[in-house]
């Protein structure tokens, strides 16, 4: 429908132009001695029309060759963005996919455009650290080193690659950049804690353990294992006398001393530097808040001297339990152990075989044997001596 108006426009203006100039009688001379031409009014006007035509067409043409240079420069950079921005959706989709050597390639072509070239950076080192190509890996990274806007995105990955390539200390130089830039969110956090893990800064580990249970981004049962692991570490470490032993668990916060592997481990370690009446304590005080078979163990492991005020109140504090958890076999266990000690030779014959009644672990069954051995090698029972003896051989094989 618009082709068809102006078509009726353009006839019609033909036709109005034919009758004007039809009935225009005008004539324009132009006079220069000795020359003298003589034209309609009509010829005059589309020569001028057809001259400022001309004209202007001599104008453009020198206009658009003035402005080609930068019309090709501009040509060049839309076709340059244009493919440098296709690389970067390739290495993209192809990191994703983990053909690492084609995105590795895609990054490459896609840092030939300034705007891509931090990213495809990133990129580029992500597929060759997956490819085990460390020094290309560097390289990439090496390459947006001054770029302050993508300063902590070049620090995220070079600390997470790192990590994932057993290099924890270049880690945690990344880490210790990173939190001097104020950069700790999670994700951060979660790294940080690896690379500490694996470097075994077991002090560092307990911090960061501690800062994710306030966001709750670690699993209670990650975190617990790495306190355990940690605390291992710590008290295995540092107890190597007594007051590096006392001073390190009065750091220990509250919450972490009653749980059983804490306290059961420093209570070992107490014991090892002769401290018994600390692991005791601390070991009963565990025992009111957890009932746990680790602590039992450890607590008749760290057993009185023989007629002592402390042996006694061991064996009040068992008789009490026994109370509470008649069918332990553990708890029987240790009291039978402590009334052996203490040569109480019926209590400790009534107790042992009550645990080894009840006891299901295998540790348990042999220590049971091993110490009724003891006690009628002791009463001078040598055939009821060997047959426990052989009992416990035979639990072994």
């Amino acid at each position: 429908m618009g082709v068809f108006i102006r078509l009726v426009a353009l006839f019609v203006s033909a036709i109005l132009l034919a009758l004007t100039a039809r009935f225009n009688p005008g004539n324009v001379v132009l006079f220069y001695p000795p020359y003298r031409i003589d034209m309609s009014l009509n010829l005059f006007v589309l020569v001028m029309l057809g001259v400022f035509g001309l004209l202007g067409l001599l104008i453009y043409t020198i206009n658009a060759a003035k402005d080609m240079p930068q019309r090709v420069a501009a040509y060049r950079r839309g076709k340059n963005e244009r493919e440098g921005n296709k690389a970067f959706r390739e290495a993209l989709k192809a990191l994703f996919e983990g053909r690492f050597g084609h995105a590795e390639k895609a990054a490459t072509r896609a840092a030939e455009l300034p705007e891509n070239a931090a990213l495809a950076s990133l990129i580029g080192a992500r597929a060759a650290h997956n490819m085990s190509q460390s020094e290309r890996r560097d390289a990439w990274l090496a390459r947006i080193e001054g770029d302050l806007p993508y300063k902590t995105a070049r620090l995220v990955t070079t600390m997470e690659l790192l990590v994932d390539g057993h290099q924890p200390e270049q880690a945690l130089e990344a880490v210790t950049e990173l939190h001097a830039n104020g950069t700790r969110h999670i994700h951060v956090l979660r790294w940080a804690l690896k690379a500490n893990q694996q470097a075994k800064k077991w002090s560092e580990v307990l911090r960061l353990v501690k800062a994710l249970d306030k966001h709750r981004s670690l699993h209670s049962t990650l975190s617990m294992r790495l306190r355990e692991l940690a605390y291992q570490d710590l008290l295995s470490d540092h107890g190597h006398d007594a007051e590096s032993i006392r001073r390190l668990w009065q750091n220990i916060p509250s919450e972490d001393r009653s749980k059983p592997f804490v306290a059961a481990l420093a209570a070992r370690t107490m014991v090892a530097q002769g401290l018994h009446d600390e692991a005791r304590n601390l070991l009963e005080k565990a025992l009111q808040t957890t009932w746990d078979s680790r602590l039992l163990t450890a607590y008749r492991d760290a057993a009185a001297s023989e007629g002592s005020a402390a042996l006694l109140a061991q064996i009040e504090h068992c008789e009490a339990w026994l109370a509470m958890h008649p069918v332990d076999p553990e708890l029987a266990l240790t009291m039978g152990v402590l009334c052996l000690k203490q040569k109480l030779w019926g209590k400790a014959e009534l107790h042992l075989e009550q645990a080894l009644f009840y006891a299901v672990e295998v540790s348990s069954v042999r220590a049971a044997n091993l110490k009724l051995a003891q006690l009628h090698e002791e009463l001078g029972l040598k055939d009821k001596s060997s047959e426990y003896y052989r009992a416990c051989a035979l639990v072994d094989l």
